[in-house]
């Protein structure tokens, strides 16, 4: 089974030979981009997060030029004040007038006018006549 297994003579090792590459090839294209005056490598040092930065400076500067070419949100800020004020001018006042009516008792006269209004025994009675006839 898998208890024992004899000691190796040596470790195993990584023996990686790459598959496309030929370094004459490489020297060959080195040459010709120098000639031409084309440079692939930078002489520049590679400065730790240089590339992340580029990158955020190119997204925040998209976003800027984003927010200068849109101006709906300030239309749409403008028109959203303009409806606050149309809504409060409607329906302040009714509701002031709510208020100041809530609070206040009803004089003797009013009072009278109400009772009047909900039940005046001098009023005629309509008379409607009965149609069911019994055989």
């Amino acid at each position: 089974m898998g208890l024992f297994s004899p000691p190796k003579r040596r470790p195993n090792q990584f023996n990686y030979i790459p598959r496309y590459f030929d370094p004459e090839k490489d020297r060959r294209e080195q040459r010709r981009r120098e000639l031409r005056g084309e440079s692939y490598t930078d002489d520049t040092p590679y400065i730790p997060g240089k590339y992340i930065r580029t990158v955020r400076e190119a997204r925040n500067e998209r976003k800027a030029q984003q927010k200068e070419n849109n101006k709906t949100p300030r239309t749409f800020m403008v028109f959203g004040i303009a409806l606050i004020i149309l809504i409060v001018y409607m329906l302040v006042p009714r509701i002031v007038a709510i208020m100041t009516n809530m609070g206040k008792k009803p004089t003797v006269v009013e009072q009278a006018e109400m009772d009047n209004q909900l039940f005046n025994p001098y009023t005629p009675i309509t008379i409607v006549p009965n149609d069911y006839q019994e055989e």
